[in-house]
């Protein structure tokens, strides 16, 4: 196994353990520290965000084809998954989880709605019966809530797409309409989206936008022509966003703390990762640069001390323990979306982002004096292949 695909996996797993073991044991609400800001009271929210968030992360890997002596590992994660899944779902679960009191609900039940998609095959066939039902119920549950005029009409959106996938014949396609017309309005260019109808300077783009709206297209476009137009125009602008991802990128690995919610780390490349697991990068970025990027951008984001505590569990900062940079809606569940950078591997092995030559990233090389391709901006007649 490619030795950047072993650290990869190590890390992400040590961040899965704490969660997935105490929920196989319906237990996570005991064990799992609660850090948040005093008398925001998130505990209603935290660990589904918990859950929701990690899943997203995972999922590629575990749909993925892996090589054999990572085969069993696979398997055994895939199992806690659903072990999981059914604990936050069951009504009788110690750990059963709030799908219904409070707006954020919508938010963690759409992220483990997206976990679905990236891997219907073993977070969803493999499912029993009844604990489909139970995330059927679940996710039927958050239609109740109104949806800030924001990236969170996304949330709604990807939730009709799961329920759309795993054949319910009452998904809404009014939610999914809505939520790809509004986006499109929400546009600026060069691959960049308005949160709403104010621009915020923030990494939503890659949180949430980017990364939902693909996922949605690629459930749904097919449903009705308008929609499948839609798909080239959100897939390019999309991977113009993720080549500028790549140009922030520092030398080093580090990154602009930049706007709201920095203490999901290096989630905020979330989009930038979809393109890698994916295998459709924008043509300048070669696989394995990005390889080598995310990977500088995973030590110095993760490894910094003080990012766990002395049982692994995460801790809110955007290098190390930093408290102070958790808004009001974060908890310790809502900086699991760290793992999103994760996306590849749900690569195979033998890929070339795995197997090809560790590589200078664009900043690197910039400012190393070497040779790079300039930047230019990206027009909507311009049509990625």
């Amino acid at each position: 196994m490619n030795e950047e695909r072993t650290e990869w996996l190590s890390m992400m797993l040590k961040i899965a353990d704490p969660v997935l073991h105490a929920l196989k044991e319906q237990k996570l609400k005991k064990v799992m520290p609660v850090e948040m800001i005093e008398g925001t009271n998130r505990e209603d929210f935290t660990y589904l965000e918990a859950l929701a968030r990690l899943l997203v992360g995972m999922a590629p890997w575990l749909e993925a084809s892996v090589e054999r002596n990572e085969e069993e590992l696979r398997l055994s994660y895939c199992h806690l998954a659903r072990e999981a899944i059914d604990a936050a779902t069951d009504s009788d679960s110690e750990d059963f989880m709030n799908f219904t009191e409070g707006g954020q609900t919508l938010v963690d039940t759409a992220f483990l709605a997206q976990a679905l998609l990236r891997a219907p095959d073993e977070l969803w066939q493999k499912l029993e019966s009844r604990v489909k039902d139970n995330v059927i119920h679940a996710l039927k549950e958050t239609r109740a809530k109104k949806p800030v005029f924001s990236n969170w009409l996304l949330f709604s959106a990807i939730i009709e797409a799961a329920l759309f996938k795993v054949g319910e014949a009452d998904w809404d396609r009014m939610r999914i309409d809505y939520a790809l017309k509004q986006f499109d309005h929400w546009y600026l260019g060069d691959g960049i989206y308005s949160d709403g109808p104010a621009f915020h300077y923030d990494a939503y783009n890659s949180f949430v936008i980017h990364p939902m709206l693909l996922d949605l297209i690629e459930t749904i476009g097919s449903e009705y022509p308008d929609w499948e137009e839609e798909k080239r125009k959100i897939q390019g602008r999309s991977k113009r966003y993720a080549a500028i991802q790549e140009r922030l990128i520092s030398p080093d690995g580090t990154f602009p703390p930049v706007g709201r919610s920095i203490a999901y780390r290096c989630g905020a490349f979330q989009s930038l990762a979809r393109h890698a697991w994916k295998d459709d990068l924008p043509e300048e970025l070669a696989p394995a640069q990005v390889r080598s990027a995310l990977t500088a951008v995973i030590r110095k984001s993760l490894g910094a001390p003080g990012t766990f505590t002395h049982d692994n569990w995460l801790t809110i900062g955007f290098s190390g323990h930093q408290p102070g940079i958790g808004e009001r809606y974060i908890s310790t569940g809502s900086v699991y979306l760290c793992t999103a950078v994760f996306l590849p591997l749900g690569l195979p092995y033998y890929h070339e982002f795995w197997t090809g030559d560790n590589m200078d990233w664009t900043a690197k090389k910039a400012w190393g004096g070497q040779a790079f391709q300039i930047d230019k901006a990206w027009k909507e007649e311009q049509v990625y292949d």
